[in-house]
């Protein structure tokens, strides 16, 4: 059986090269996004960075903890507070110290998230000038980098005000921040809190000196004093997210596409196994053939497709990298589990491809083998009904099931590039009872039209059920994955923009320009001195809740005043008033587990205080960024960092100037409410759409292979049928245009049937969006579905035409006498 299966495989290479390059591209999109998932588990061991030389460094504690039937639980705070001056004097009695003071600078000449230290603390990190001098004087300043050279004056705005500052001298950039160091005193007066004392004396005097509530760190502990410490875990989540997407993604293409693959290559060579029954063969034989072939195959491209993995993931963590999506130190690791992954996923695969096939290959009789493989036309077998029924099912239950129960689920990630996956896999089920109508449908106008060419294609698709059906099926899901992934976050996008601006009624609004950047103190005073304008300044900041008694949740929050700000914004409140807020109280949003007005929540607000607050007032969830609001005393050490401002309706011209001329002044963004919005609320955020693209594209690819890979396959086994066109009477180019037609139909089933996917998860988002009161347009990504549609149809075109074209040069007779 082996020998026979061997010869048969010499005999029919070319359907085995391409079920060959098929699994094997398959095989290597698996592997390769594996490894790079694979790579996003751990982070690099760093160690100190502004701190390296500074023995003992103590800050209060960044931490809340909670104890836990399941362990003790922590999460870290937003505001944490300064150490205290009693404090710092106990140490400065156990040996030198050094303060550091860290607050934002901004200016021209000066990076967006530039910020300001004391010069004293530059020795712990250490930098050491490259040139100039160290500051001396109030107005000095050395800057990190090469933007700036000494003597270079900048207007450089801090929460204290605005004022010119010469550069002295310049030291070079750490890496990890964009800074300015002024004197001590300068930095004192700019800053009087302190974030951080190094300490030169033993670490357990210090311990004993500072007490409960702070953090005294050595070792490689102290990079918990570095800014942003948790910078390179955090950047792993979002990659981690956005390769788990995109291995999934290409599992399901890449599994889906082989299938299919395998399945028809099967399919095509009914009449070779009715000849071998009719030898005698029995069905066993028959499948045990098959089998044996298929696991040469799957073997032999499983092991191709790991060597494509293992080279291709390098490339791709590279790419990532250099387009920052993800850090510039990610790199592929010496994980292996991912090679045996694919290759094991392949196999599988491949075996499971002809499965089905072989059973109904080795199961009809001889004559109606021969009789069968002319017209591929019968209606689909019970077992293919029961699952498709099941798979459709599943996948529009479960859409509904989260209409109903939860529709912010819908807007999540994991849902919405799922859901395509079942519906995909649903239609393709149904695929031959739907090719047949749908091919009717589109060629009803084609057929009518002079000449045969419509009618002939509209026959030949019609008869050809599952090379339709193989043909279209990385149609479907370039077609479907395209419209639903791009459509879906598109109109999530919209959606929170509409729902931000239906939210701001403010004229205008200005912030710092980085996010939760601290505004000059120096803009708010002149603000209010305008007449006629409300103020409502407001400070970003964080409430952290056990939530069931396990895990601790942190939630963004914003400290404002709430009668003035009820002028500059209409909140979807759906229970109790705004107006009710005050020190003793806390407006939720509806994904808290207490919603009930008056009830009263224990939380860890930004600064590490635990409170107890009453519930005034709840927010509807929308899509997820209606945060919580309290009063500004339950937010200490939140700098002010966004202000709206309500124009007076006599003088408003005039205000919005006075405003401007201050926002100029002091360094500030003034923006309208459309452009804040617009600024803050884009389409989808670069990384996110870059990521996106990074998805797509390697879906798109393969599944472009995987079709012309298909079509080749069908073309060369239909070299008969077309000699038989020619010995009809049919000229070459005639053949050629019939050929390019057929694969035309096959990419428009192809389309339709992705397009009604993408509907219908299209419609589910818009609905959980109306459930969730956020009525938006759905966007239609019209332009990457044309562009995908076009180069499906240019593909199929020339993966049709081309083999044609080839067989078409040896003599008709010849070709007509050909063995298959």
């Amino acid at each position: 059986m082996l020998t026979l299966a061997l010869q048969g495989m010499r005999t029919r290479w070319v359907t085995f090269v391409g079920s060959f390059i098929a699994l094997a591209l398959g095989v290597g999109l698996i592997a390769t996004t594996g490894l790079a998932l694979a790579a996003t588990f751990s982070a690099p061991d760093r160690g100190p960075e502004r701190f390296v030389k500074a023995p003992v460094v103590v800050k209060t504690s960044g931490l809340v903890r909670a104890d836990t039937p399941i362990g003790e639980r922590t999460q870290t705070i937003t505001d944490p507070a300064p150490v205290p001056a009693a404090v710092t004097a106990r140490l400065a009695a156990l040996g030198r110290t050094v303060e550091d003071r860290t607050f934002p600078v901004s200016g021209s000449g000066l990076a967006e998230d530039t910020v300001g230290h004391p010069w004293s603390v530059a020795a712990l990190t250490p930098y050491t000038l490259t040139s100039g001098r160290a500051p001396s004087a109030p107005g000095e300043a050395v800057a990190t980098g090469d933007a700036l050279r000494p003597g270079a004056r900048v207007r450089a705005a801090t929460v204290r005000g605005t004022e010119q500052v010469t550069v002295v001298g310049t030291v070079a950039s750490a890496g990890f921040e964009n800074a300015l160091f002024f004197t001590d005193a300068e930095a004192a007066r700019i800053s009087p809190a302190v974030d951080a004392v190094a300490v030169h004396a033993p670490a357990d005097r210090v311990e004993a000196a500072v007490g409960a509530g702070f953090d005294v760190l050595t070792g490689g502990e102290r990079r918990r004093a570095d800014p942003d410490p948790d910078r390179d875990e955090e950047a792993l989540v979002s990659v981690n997210a956005l390769l788990g997407t995109a291995a999934g993604v290409t599992g399901f293409v890449s599994v889906f596409v082989v299938a299919s693959t395998f399945s028809f290559a099967v399919a095509q060579r009914r009449r070779e196994f009715g000849l071998l029954r009719t030898a005698g063969a029995t069905p066993s034989q028959v499948r045990r053939m098959v089998f044996i072939e298929a696991l040469v195959v799957g073997v032999l491209a499983s092991a191709a497709g790991c060597g494509l993995g293992a080279a291709g993931a390098p490339r791709l963590a590279s790419w990532m990298a250099d387009s920052g999506i993800a850090p510039s130190w990610f790199r592929i690791g010496e994980q292996t589990w991912p090679l045996h992954t694919a290759f094991w996923t392949g196999l599988f695969v491949a075996l499971s491809g002809v499965a089905v096939s072989s059973w109904r290959a080795g199961r009809v009789g001889p004559t109606e083998a021969l009789r069968e493989s002319a017209v591929d036309s019968r209606a689909m077998p019970l077992s293919r009904w029961l699952i498709g029924i099941v798979v459709l099912a599943a996948g529009l239950g479960l859409l509904s099931l989260a209409l109903l129960d939860n529709p912010g689920d819908v807007l999540k990630r994991k849902t919405y590039v799922t859901q395509p996956m079942l519906l995909i896999v649903g239609f393709a089920l149904f695929a031959p009872v739907l090719v047949k109508p749908l091919t009717r449908l589109l060629t009803w106008l084609p057929a009518r039209l002079p000449g045969a060419t419509g009618t002939l294609a509209r026959e030949n698709v019609s008869a050809g059920v599952r090379r339709t059906a193989a043909v279209a099926a990385p149609v479907v899901i370039t077609v479907a994955l395209a419209a639903s992934l791009m459509g879906t976050t598109a109109t999530i996008g919209g959606a929170k923009a509409d729902e931000a601006r239906q939210q701001i009624t403010a004229d205008l609004v200005a912030t710092a320009g980085g996010e939760g950047r601290a505004l000059p103190d120096e803009f708010v005073r002149r603000a209010r001195s305008v007449p006629g304008v409300t103020v409502s300044e407001s400070r970003s900041t964080g409430v952290t809740v056990l939530e069931e008694g396990v895990a601790l949740v942190k939630s963004e929050a914003r400290a404002v005043d709430p009668a003035v700000h009820a002028a500059v914004s209409r909140l979807p409140v759906v229970a109790g008033r705004l107006a009710d807020l005050d020190d003793d109280s806390i407006v939720v949003n509806e994904e808290w587990l207490t919603t009930k007005v008056g009830d009263r929540v224990s939380v860890w607000l930004g600064d590490g205080r635990k409170a107890d607050l009453r519930i005034a007032a709840v927010l509807s969830t929308g899509t997820g960024g209606n945060g919580v609001y309290l009063t500004e005393h339950n937010a200490a050490g939140a700098p002010v960092d966004r202000v709206d401002l309500a124009l007076p309706r006599d003088g408003a011209h005039s205000a919005a100037a006075a405003l401007g001329a201050a926002a100029k002044a002091a360094g500030v963004r003034l923006l309208t409410g459309d452009q804040w919005v617009g600024a803050h609320y884009p389409g989808s955020s670069r990384d996110t759409g870059l990521g996106l693209w990074m998805i797509l594209g390697i879906a798109l690819v393969y599944t472009g292979i995987a079709l012309a890979n298909t079509l080749m396959m069908a073309t060369s086994d239909r070299v008969r049928d077309l000699a038989s066109l020619r010995l009809t009477g049919a000229t070459k180019g005639q053949v050629l245009r019939l050929v390019g037609a057929e694969a035309l139909v096959v990419v428009a089933v192809g389309t339709v049937l992705g397009v009604v996917i993408a509907g219908v998860n299209l419609l589910g988002v818009w609905g959980a969006l109306g459930l969730l009161g956020v009525w938006s347009d759905v966007v239609v990504p019209w332009g990457t579905v044309a562009a995908v549609v076009g180069a499906s149809a240019l593909l199929a075109t020339v993966a049709s035409v081309l083999p044609a074209s080839f067989a078409l040069r040896v003599r008709p007779v010849e070709l007509a006498g050909m063995r298959e």
